[in-house]
């Protein structure tokens, strides 16, 4: 990974169509495997659109018809739209490909940007992406069930969408239950990567109450806005995620470095026989 490039599509009015960002992914996805552009990160709004991962179920889908637009990054479902800051990494990884490592560094860049904003968040081991964490169960508001009798806790057929407003992922943060601030999916081809994350800065979570958000059903979603109870907008955001991510790249280069020059032979020796 070398110097990474930014390249701002759109935001607000200018939001730019989910399949246009698509096409552009594509076009400097071709460029960067024939070497013809640096490593490039495309940062942008989109208008309001579902998009599904290669393991999303038809369960996990809008009940009511919503168009999806299906695309050939790993995960599941989720939105994108207005208030959410999207970034596509398109980079080189090193060799050996580690596409765990990969998604590990966007989430760390993530996760000290919300430290920056004064928001503390983690990782949930088993569920990609960055979290704010709830309350310990027990500790939690009642929707209004004993938790013997929390239909989340009886079936993994349970479905927020059929039962009210309560259940809802956007409401997670009223229930006091783990909440995705930040949501990661991506895909690896010829050693570059394509897609990348979704940061919710100050959204309409209810989009994300017409699906299973990433299949998660016993959490939710969240926001910057939410968490930090005060208005904060993707302008605000926009330059400290282009710091973070550009330190957490250029931290793991450097250890990249370290590790290869720590096994290599020692000069002269390159040809020695036994």
């Amino acid at each position: 990974m070398g110097e990474l490039r930014y390249v701002r599509l759109g935001f607000g009015d200018e939001a730019v169509a989910y399949l246009d960002a698509w096409e552009e992914q594509r076009r400097v996805h071709a460029a960067r495997v024939a070497d013809e552009v640096p490593d490039t990160c495309l940062l942008l709004e989109h208008p309001p659109v579902y998009t599904a991962g290669r393991r999303t179920l038809d369960d996990e889908r809008p009940l009511d018809g919503t168009p999806v637009v299906d695309v050939d990054r790993g995960g599941k479902i989720t939105w994108h739209g207005p208030g959410q800051l999207v970034g596509y990494p398109i980079l080189r990884l090193p060799n050996p490909v580690d596409v765990i490592a990969h998604v590990r560094r966007l989430e760390e860049a993530l996760i000290r940007t919300a430290a920056e904003f004064g928001l503390a968040t983690t990782r949930v081991e088993g569920r990609s992406g960055v979290w704010v964490l709830g309350d310990a169960v027990q500790e939690r508001p009642s929707p209004g069930l004993v938790l013997d009798f929390d239909p989340r806790v009886r079936t993994d057929a349970f479905d927020p969408r059929l039962s009210g407003p309560e259940y809802a992922p956007s409401n997670a943060g009223q229930r006091r239950e783990d909440r995705k601030l930040a949501a990661i999916g991506i895909r690896v081809a010829k050693g570059v990567t394509m897609h990348g994350f979704s940061l919710n800065v100050n959204p309409d979570n209810t989009y994300f109450d017409r699906i299973v958000p990433c299949g998660i059903r016993d959490a939710g979603v969240t926001s910057l806005a939410y968490e930090l109870g005060r208005d904060v907008t993707v302008a605000e955001v926009l330059p400290v995620v282009e710091r973070h991510l550009r330190e957490v790249l250029a931290e793991a280069e450097s250890e990249a470095r370290g590790a290869a020059e720590a096994v290599a032979p020692p000069a002269g020796l390159e040809h020695a026989s036994a």
